[in-house]
């Protein structure tokens, strides 16, 4: 979604087009523009200045102009640019709107952005595993970025957005339709890049709490500031629920009580960041996240239902414990004129590791399963702007994964080692960009990853255009080719049911997109983007084998539309609408029963919108609605589930220029539902929160 990120409060405030404009937890930010008279909006495209004494309140004042159109962004270009320089199409949302709206995890921030279909999490609970499906691709097919760097489990696939609070987000950019010429491997359905926290130029510490519904209690603190030429962050979140609630499956006519459903976050974030003279700065940054959880497993759901039907078991005494360990040491320096010539080079080491403790049912079944990974990379690249119409961003990439899996019997205490291996990825890239004319401009990439593994190298090029055809419209058009190498677990997983493929070959994708950008007058701004996007050589479980392994098995194709809209209705009411249509269909598999036939989970059709209403005192008020469209749970198409749609209610009352109380309740009509077989919604829930800034 074309979100606006508040870019300066001293000067002027730029609106984005998500949220409606409330601020649930609205922190730092808030604060400042509250000392100065401005309000913080989070949905709309709009600009305030500050009331004269004396006089009436001021509207504000709508101007699309270098609002959504000149927010920051990083990911289209591996570069600081604004979303008016992309050819590719780019949503972002920001910390305050996170904060505005409630959103407790990366993984709920992004429920209302278009492009994206987050509801493919089993649960809507706070601790619900993340699933991020982009144009037909799935969570594997989707690269994870922290600050511009992977983080994805190559041994599984994924990364678990779940795990990530929300407090350490200064922004997150979802770029669809691939990445691969910029940042390689996994980024065939898109690019999910996560921006954290910098530095404030002040002293500033933030300190919030928030209870809600089924034993919801969270607690954060942050402090931030500089001394001198070093700035820092520091900050901590505890978050706790019970998560105990009743549910219902009305197609089922079957209802029950979650158990075994807690969750315990103690999540840590550190930021150094130092000045080394005029032109080079060197920041070290760490995050440690921690997650404590039952894992209930999917309800009872009597046999059959939908179908072929299917039946889950609770799982009363199993749990999961994460642990991620997060770091990174980045050098800046400017070179040649200080502003035309960056180098940048990045080391980083990942942690990762996850247990699951199997202990339901009898002891001859009772497992624990271990998964490590160790990661170690780098990054070096120069962006040039050589002449004033010219930039080149090249460089080059590694990183080196190991990975262990491995699974203990308690019955015998004997264990045994599914995987235990590692891969070795390098690339070389270029991008480079060229402005024929103020209104028409191409870029070219191209990409060589290297791997390890046999199969493992590719080819990644693209392509992209933009053209102005007059001050309000702007046509755009882009072709990427993506890839995904194969993971540790699908290479030389061994179970006593499956096998590894050591011979697959990497995912291969095509995107292409064109686009229309179209001012409406000086009240609106709407974006359309017609997509393809194809995935051939997929990879999947076949299990039509006399021992069941991976293997390269399907093409899928992927048409849609993403359409985002933003208007201001009347004065210091705002309003926005977002559509993205999917129609994933599989072209080829070795199961004919399947082709032709949409892809299970990743085609539903989703719709946000949201109205709100924001004095320049700074209380907001807000509804916002989200709709899915069904979905095949099954690739032969024979289960679906049904759509839902749901409403959100958002308050925030300053109670002074420093603190602020905040609520909302979500899920107002107790909509019931499923987002995955088994796993049902929490109903409706409702949560308040104080924030203080001194």
């Amino acid at each position: 979604m074309d979100n606006l990120r508040v870019l300066s409060w001293r000067n002027q405030l730029f609106i984005s087009s998500f949220t409606v404009t409330w601020g649930m937890l609205c922190g730092n930010h808030c604060a400042i523009a509250q000392e100065n008279k401005q309000p913080v909006h989070t949905t709309t495209i709009a600009q305030s200045t500050p009331t004269p004494t004396g006089e009436q309140e001021p509207d504000i004042e709508l101007n699309v102009t270098g609002k959504v159109l000149n927010q920051p962004v990083f990911t289209p270009f591996r570069r600081e640019g604004t979303v008016k320089d992309s050819t590719r199409p780019i949503y972002v949302i920001t910390g305050e709107e996170i904060e505005a709206q409630g959103a407790r995890t990366v993984r709920e921030a992004l429920r209302f952005l278009p492009g994206i279909l987050p509801d493919g999490t089993a649960g809507t609970e706070v601790n619900a595993l993340s699933g991020q499906f982009i144009r037909g691709s799935n969570s594997e097919q989707v690269l994870i970025l922290l600050d511009g760097r992977p983080i994805n489990n190559l041994g599984s696939g994924s990364f678990d957005l779940s795990e990530m609070t929300s407090n350490i987000v200064e922004r997150i950019e979802v770029l669809p339709g691939g990445g691969s010429t910029l940042y390689g491997s996994s980024a065939i359905g898109g690019v999910i890049n996560i921006i954290t926290r910098r530095p404030t130029k002040t002293l500033t510490t933030q300190a919030g709490v928030t209870v809600g519904a089924y034993g919801l209690n969270q607690q954060t603190i942050q402090n931030s500031g500089k001394a001198g030429d070093i700035g820092w962050v520091v900050g901590y979140n505890r978050t706790q629920a019970d998560n105990n609630y009743p549910y219902s499956i009305p197609e089922a006519n079957f209802e029950g009580t979650r158990k075994n459903n807690e969750t315990l976050y103690n999540n840590f974030n550190v930021k150094l960041e130092g000045n080394i003279g005029d032109r080079n700065t060197l920041t070290l940054s760490t995050l440690y996240l921690s997650k404590d959880q039952g894992v209930p497993g999917g309800v009872p759901i009597p046999f059959p239902v939908f179908g072929q039907g299917y039946f889950n078991s609770l799982t009363d005494n199993d749990r999961k414990y994460t642990d991620r360990v997060l770091t990174d040491l980045t050098w800046n320096s400017k070179l040649g004129g200080g502003k035309d010539s960056l180098l940048t080079a990045k080391l980083y080491a990942d942690f990762l590791n996850t247990r699951f403790d199997s202990r339901t049912g009898a002891l001859n079944a009772q497992r624990r399963f271990d998964n490590e990974q160790n990661s170690y990379g780098m990054q070096v690249q120069h962006s040039w702007n050589f002449t004033k119409n010219q930039a080149l961003v090249y460089g080059f990439d590694y990183r080196s994964v190991s990975a262990r899996n491995s699974t203990f019997t308690y019955f015998n205490n004997q264990q045994t080692v599914s995987y235990d291996d590692s891969i070795n990825q390098g690339a070389l890239f270029a991008r480079y960009e060229i402005n024929f004319t103020p209104s028409f401009s191409i870029n070219f990439g191209i990409r060589q990853d290297f791997s390890s593994l046999v199969n493992g190298s590719f080819t990644s090029p693209s392509v992209g255009a933009k053209l102005a055809l007059t001050d309000s419209t702007t046509i755009r058009a882009n072709y990427i080719r993506n890839f995904r190498a194969p993971t540790l677990l699908s290479l030389y997983a061994r179970g006593s049911t499956f096998v590894g493929n050591s011979d697959l070959k990497p995912e291969k994708g095509d995107s292409y997109d064109v686009g229309i950008d179209q001012k409406l007058g000086n009240f609106g701004l709407l974006r359309l983007t017609f997509f393809s996007n194809t995935i051939s050589d997929l990879i999947s479980y076949n299990f039509a084998v006399p021992v069941a392994t991976y293997e390269n098995i399907g093409l899928v194709r992927t048409l849609g539309l993403e359409a985002v809209l933003n208007v201001q209705l009347a004065k210091n009411v705002y309003a926005f609408v977002n559509y993205t249509l999917n129609e994933p269909r599989i072209l080829e598999s070795v199961n004919p029963n399947e082709e032709d036939n949409e892809l299970r989970f990743a085609g539903a059709d989703s719709l946000n919108l949201g109205i709100s209403y924001e004095t320049i005192q700074g209380l907001y008020t807000g509804i916002l609605m989200h709709s899915l469209g069904s979905y095949p749970t099954n690739n032969t198409n024979t289960e679906f589930l049904p759509g839902y749609t749901t409403f959100d209610f958002k308050i925030r009352v300053p109670l002074s220029d420093k603190v602020v109380i905040t609520g909302s309740v979500d899920n107002i009509f107790n909509q019931r539902y499923q987002l995955f077989p088994g796993f049902p919604d929490a109903g409706r829930v409702f949560q308040v929160g104080i924030n203080s800034t001194f």
